[in-house]
């Protein structure tokens, strides 16, 4: 079967290159491609509203960002697909955010902000959304969003103003950035089991992400926890579920690269062969609950599906929601 598998969309983390098999000469435009919601959606933010139009400048922007970083993410378009809303909890995200008032809603790895803006759009609570990315040392990246917007690229945040054609003025979205492992950046502490005896931070004035412990309703991560060895997505995990607000239906969610059976897969991409630890449905469900959460404390629904970019692209995509009970 020739076709490529797929990994690594937001960054180098714990992936390993161990072979260059080819060189990469797919041209930058061969997966562009908006559904009739996205090209609603873009148009909508950006105030273009000729087809040919909307498809140079996002054209113009992917070139500029993959000059910046060449991210497979920026290649393949992800940005454009909008993956927030085929969640199976996205009402449930966008009600948390309608219902409960000082809900935050964090996105981890956020790229250019798009699934922020998204759930925006359809009624969450522009006050309440911080984006996020997070890198891993000083040369390792590593993305985190959050409705507080930390990007590990101050580039790639500049480079969801140029897409949506905004500024920082005319939409302030929080936006933090910061190494994933740096405590002064997002400490572990235990889950909340009680209310946090914090008040709510001011999400405009936030440089890291510890001031929100115990008061995400909804974090959000994409694309993400795939980047890291299995050691150090536990490490994550933990310091991701200090977050969480002890409410039930509080949730973490979110998709990344998975398999059928968890361990550490070679996979072609992009004419090299990537070293990634995959979790799968039976092995993350197990982390979280019990291992990050005391069993029975959450619910978690995890499931694989085959995911097609282009014509001889596709990898095994997880789903999977962390609830509170």
């Amino acid at each position: 079967m020739d076709t490529q598998s797929l990994t690594g969309f937001a960054g180098a983390g714990d992936l390993k290159i161990s072979a260059m098999v080819k060189p990469d000469t797919e041209p930058l435009d061969a997966a562009y491609a908006l559904s009739p919601e996205q090209a609603t959606f873009f148009k909508a933010q950006t105030g273009i509203d000729d087809d040919n139009d909307l498809r140079t400048h996002i054209l113009e922007v992917q070139e500029r960002a993959f000059k910046i970083f060449p991210y497979s993410c920026i290649r393949w378009f992800m940005f454009l697909q909008l993956r927030i809303t085929t969640l199976p909890e996205y009402e449930d995200i966008i009600k948390l955010g309608q219902e409960r008032p000082d809900g935050i809603l964090l996105d981890i790895g956020c790229c250019f902000g798009g699934d922020a803006r998204k759930a925006i759009a359809d009624g969450y609570p522009f006050k309440n959304t911080v984006t996020t990315d997070l890198k891993k040392g000083k040369s390792h990246h590593d993305l985190v969003t959050m409705s507080i917007n930390t990007d590990i690229f101050q580039e790639f945040y500049d480079m969801g103003h140029a897409l949506f054609k905004t500024t920082p003025a005319t939409y302030p979205i929080s936006f933090v950035a910061g190494d994933a492992f740096d405590p002064n950046m997002l400490q572990i502490v235990p889950p909340f089991d009680e209310a946090p005896s914090t008040e709510k931070p001011d999400l405009s004035t936030l440089t890291s992400l510890n001031p929100l412990a115990g008061h995400c309703m909804v974090i959000y991560a994409s694309n993400f926890f795939h980047l890291f060895s299995e050691e150090n997505q536990l490490q994550l995990a933990k310091a991701v579920a200090g977050l969480l607000s002890p409410l039930p239906g509080s949730m973490i969610c979110g998709e990344h690269v998975g398999n059928f059976q968890k361990g550490v897969f070679h996979d072609e991409h992009g004419g090299r062969i990537l070293e990634m630890f995959q979790h799968s449905p039976e092995s993350w469900s197990a982390m979280w609950d019990g291992e990050v959460f005391t069993k029975g404390k959450v619910r978690v629904d995890a499931k694989i599906e085959l995911a097609k970019i282009t014509p001889g692209i596709e990898y095994n995509r997880m789903q999977w929601s962390v609830v509170r009970l």
